[in-house]
């Protein structure tokens, strides 16, 4: 690139992205003086999910903006809780998001996932077609223009992940309606309809179950259901917080 040097702001929000010499506010960028801003910003890093405002010289512009010389750049990060358009909120992870895909679908939340990796077009497109909020901990696969919303998981640390998601895109939880292992919908079930899916322990002991009417699991309050039951009711008191 030959062209203006723009001064760039980043949101410290966004600093994880971005190379430690563009931390600095203000910090001049050399453009080619005919990319828009949001190619710019992708180049230094910041995949657009992540973006809020983009403002110039004090008035928020588009991601189609072609920055000038003299103006300021600020990139701001994305404001919390996010409004996605459209309802009911749904979400789609990538291969390596299992295990908040699964804590997502016990707090009720639609999550669609697959522990094959169909590709990035393949996700991408899906997320198009179902107008899912694609989560991701991949910068490549979210700056997929065909996507129609998307979001980086900032934490490696399945809890952190969760908290991360419930805080940003505050979804509506419904606890216990949704089968873990396929993500359709549980109903009540009587022991002698899922006798045949139980051990003799399993039937001696318990008599409340609930059955996936996709997959046809059965669940119960088992030996896990403890640490589950932490993980809902800390999900809870976050968002009536």
């Amino acid at each position: 690139m030959n062209g203006p040097e723009i001064p760039f702001s980043f949101a410290p929000e966004l600093h994880v992205f971005v190379a430690a010499e563009h931390r600095t506010p203000g910090t001049p960028v050399v453009t080619d003086g005919s990319s828009t801003l949001g190619h710019v910003v992708e180049s230094l890093g910041v995949p657009l999910t992540e973006v809020g405002r983009l403002v110039v010289d004090g008035a928020e512009v588009s991601a189609a903006h072609v920055p000038s010389a003299g103006e300021g750049v600020e990139v701001r990060a994305v404001e919390r809780p996010q409004r996605v358009p459209g309802a009911p909120l749904r979400f789609l992870l990538d291969v390596h998001l299992g295990t908040l895909a699964r804590r997502l679908r016990l707090l009720g939340v639609d999550a669609v996932y697959t522990n094959e990796d169909p590709g990035d077009a393949a996700l991408a497109a899906l997320s198009a077609e179902e107008r899912r909020v694609l989560l991701s901990r991949d910068r490549g696969l979210l700056r997929r223009r065909e996507i129609w919303a998307g979001a980086f998981v900032y934490s490696d640390r399945p809890e952190d992940q969760l908290r991360d998601v419930l805080e940003r895109f505050a979804p509506t939880l419904a606890p216990w309606t949704r089968c873990t292992a396929c993500n359709g919908p549980l109903a009540d079930a009587d022991k002698d309809s899922v006798r045949e899916h139980l051990e003799h322990g399993t039937q001696r002991t318990y008599d409340v179950f609930a059955q996936c009417t996709a997959c046809g699991r059965v669940y119960w309050r088992g030996a896990h259901h403890a640490r589950l039951e932490a993980i809902v009711d800390d999900a809870l008191r976050g968002s009536t917080t």
